[in-house]
């Protein structure tokens, strides 16, 4: 394939760039992100939609909830949500996102500054993350889900949304740990972990379970991850 370069991209790329790792976001307070110390750097809110349920699958599993991530546009999995434009706040930036990506109605889950649950800092690359959460009922979760197909960027930057499986499986990795080895813009798979403590979604021992799992079978499969049904 020929390359074509990243056009009008070219300024934005780097802030999604894999390879990202856990240790190049700095948790900082809202408080800080705002002063004057990151008023020249760039910044992006996102948002964990969630709705709590103990539907049990299989007679094994329990849902424990649904959770709205996203295939993006540069077959990444993320939160939806984006920069924030100049003269917005972040909060305003992840509810104008939040409507163009997924279509939220804003009449009914438009988010607030209480939903804010941590903010980050990626000095290297001069960016402040906005992550926020909201709690939804099962019904709106899926009314919202449906909507996501008429949103204004759905089919261009927004490719599906997608629920992570927030149980492991009987081998141990199959179900979240084997969520957890996709690739993930920036710090997204951070954020997610982080959501599924801040709302008690799942407990502590549970979540820190399924990430050795995710580090053990990517450090002992490394040679072979994605090599499926090919000859190499």
């Amino acid at each position: 394939m020929t390359d074509i370069g990243w056009g009008n991209l070219a300024q934005y790329e780097h802030y999604g760039r894999v390879g990202d790792i856990k240790e190049d976001f700095d948790i900082i307070s809202y408080e800080d992100s705002k002063g004057e110390l990151y008023s020249s750097f760039k910044h992006a809110s996102h948002a964990m939609l969630f709705a709590r349920n103990d539907t049990v699958l299989w007679d094994l599993y329990k849902s424990r909830a649904a959770i709205m991530m996203q295939m993006r546009f540069d077959g990444l999995l993320g939160f939806p949500g984006g920069l924030v434009d100049p003269g917005e706040n972040p909060l305003d930036g992840v509810n104008r996102e939040l409507e163009e990506e997924i279509g939220l109605d804003l009449c009914k889950h438009k988010l607030q500054n209480s939903d804010q649950v941590v903010s980050f800092v990626n000095k290297s690359k001069n960016l402040v993350l906005h992550f926020y959460g909201k709690e939804v009922t099962v019904n709106d979760f899926s009314e919202i889900e449906m909507k996501t197909l008429s949103a204004p960027d759905y089919g261009n930057e927004t490719l599906g949304m997608i629920r992570p499986p927030l149980y492991t499986m009987g081998d141990g990795y199959r179900g979240l740990p084997a969520f957890l080895s996709n690739s993930y813009a920036g710090n997204s798979r951070q954020e997610l972990l982080i959501g599924l403590q801040h709302f008690k979604i799942l407990e502590q021992d549970e979540i820190e379970k399924a990430v050795d799992s995710w580090k053990t079978f990517m450090k002992t499969n490394r040679q072979t991850c994605g090599l499926t049904n090919t000859d190499s």
